[in-house]
Parts: C-alpha cells; structure tokens; sequence
C-alpha cells in the first residue's frame, strides 16, 4: 500500500472516540501516535453458587410464600385461647357450616365414619368425623367433630387454601356441642399419632390473624417445638 493511499484513509470517528478512550487507560507513546491498541478481553463470567439450604429453611420460605384462611365460613363464631390439656382450641359454630382448608396443602388422614363410643378411653375416635392436611408450609392442620367429610377428600389429595373440606359437627367425644376441635402440630407420622395430631402448638393467635385477614405463620413455632420434643406428645 503506497503513501499516497494511507493518507487518503480516513478513520470513521467511532472508531476514532475508542482510540482515544484506550488512550486515556494508559496507551503507550507508539500507541498514541497511531499504532493499533490491543484488543480488551472479554471479563470472565462469574457463576456464584446458590447458598445450601436445609430443610428446615426450605419449610420456612414456604411458610412466607402460604396464604392462610380462618377455616370455619361463619358469620357467629368464636374460639377459646386456651383448651383442656393439651394446646388446641374449639371453634364454635353452626352446625353445616363450612369448614375449610387453612392452607393449601395435601390430605394425609381422613375419618369418614364416627367411631367413638361414650365411656371408651381418650384415643384416637375421639375426634369423631376428622380430615387432617399437612401443608405447603410444613404444618399439619387438623379439624374434627365434623358432621361430613367433604365429596372427593382423601388422602394424597391437594386442596387450596380457603377450599371446603367438611362441615362443623358434633361427631365424638363432643360432649353434643357444634364446633370443630382444631389442632396444629408437626406432620411426624402423618397417621395415626393421635396425641400430636390434636394439637401442640396454640392455635388463637394465629386465628384471630387470618380472621382479620392476616398471614401470621404457626411454622416458626411449629418447628421449635418439634426442636424440643421429637414428635413426642
């Protein structure tokens, strides 16, 4: 290429503001004077690996990702803070009325049938016509003294938070009272262990929550307690 033709050359002035900017990082006399800069790398891609999780914060995140309902659909209703010896609470209420599922979740027990007998021991027919769920958050939730189970709830099968799954009753040991006995507790054997799944951890607070349409989570609590007792009730 003659002189005649470089000189004849002309730089388009994008490529003229690049130059003067690798310039400005440091170019060299030579560099300045117009001899090509070197060509910047590219910056190496940098993957950061997620945090390890364990179960435990896993059942939390769910709990905040949960929507919870108040799980008797009544107008008159009402509940105690406390209950006869063990953590649970009554909710009382017309019977037929809707009971519903707290939170979305799986069905892992169902009672169809009333079993108890007057004058038999506390066990497990106690609780009459019952459907237990254990939820997304890791929580069981668990309502008996129901008049029905609900059409096409069993176990295995998903419901939604605020779905129907019976309605309140006076099935067992409900001493001929409408209400829904309610527990919350740890979902341990899911079947079958009676003396947690009716309650160890107080439901009121969390009640009077999402009555008010508040999202209080009983998984925090839930999971202490089972930090201190080991599914043993």
């Amino acid at each position: 290429m003659t002189s005649t033709m470089v000189a004849r050359m002309k730089i388009h002035p994008y490529l003229a503001g690049l130059t003067a900017l690798a310039c400005l990082a440091g170019c060299t006399a030579g560099e300045q004077a117009g001899a090509p800069a070197a060509q910047p790398q590219s910056p190496a891609t940098v993957v950061t690996a997620p945090a390890e999780q364990t179960a435990g914060d896993v059942e939390l995140v769910a709990a905040t990702r949960s929507r919870y309902v108040f799980p008797v659909k009544a107008k008159n209703v009402s509940y105690h803070k406390t209950h006869s010896g063990y953590p649970a609470t009554d909710i009382f209420a017309a019977c037929g009325k809707p009971f519903l599922a707290t939170t979305s979740g799986v069905v892992v027990e169902v009672s169809r049938v009333d079993r108890y007998r007057k004058g038999k021991p506390a066990g497990p027919n106690n609780g009459g016509k019952f459907v237990s769920i254990v939820g997304d958050d890791g929580v069981r939730y668990y309502g008996s003294h129901l008049s029905v189970v609900g059409a096409g709830i069993k176990k295995g099968v998903r419901v939604k938070a605020g779905q129907q799954v019976g309605k309140v009753g006076k099935t067992g040991n409900s001493s001929g009272v409408c209400h829904v006995h309610y527990g919350i507790s740890p979902a341990c054997k899911k079947a079958g262990d009676w003396k947690v799944r009716r309650g160890v951890v107080w439901p009121a607070s969390y009640l009077t929550s999402w009555r008010k349409g508040g999202q209080k989570s009983p998984a925090a609590a839930v999971k202490s307690w089972n930090a201190k007792h080991r599914c043993k009730a």
